[in-house]
């Protein structure tokens, strides 16, 4: 059986959260949405982005690991990926009109479990 690349894991991972979402009544926006910052600075990614039944824009990051131990797949979304998620969403909300309500949720697969946590961080 051949091994699959990181991006290959990823790729799945956000493929199977979306489907979640999706299975649930939220709508995609964008996919892996990505903003530069400059030369010596990360930017910022989100894995993508839903709208919710009731308006509320959902930036999700996707997390995957093969199984929960050491801390799992969510546990790995630090306050500097928070950061950039942050700094992404709001490059995104400067191309809007009018501002939506908005949350930061974080999706975690460990195998073939998927674990959606809603608010997971905020933008503070």
């Amino acid at each position: 059986m051949a091994t699959r690349s990181t991006k290959e894991v990823g790729d799945a991972a956000e493929a199977a959260a979306l489907a979640h979402l999706q299975a649930h009544g939220l709508a995609l926006v964008r996919r892996n949405y990505r903003v530069a910052r400059g030369p010596s600075a990360p930017g910022g990614e989100v894995d993508l982005i839903v709208r919710d039944r009731d308006g509320t824009l959902v930036f999700v990051e996707v997390r995957a690991r093969a199984a929960a131990s050491h801390g799992g797949a969510a546990a790995s979304v630090l306050p500097a990926k928070q950061r950039r998620v942050v700094y992404a969403a709001r490059h995104f909300l400067t191309g809007l009109a009018k501002l939506p309500p908005c949350r930061f949720d974080v999706i975690a697969v460990e195998g073939e479990r998927i674990t959606w946590l809603r608010g997971a961080f905020d933008a503070g």
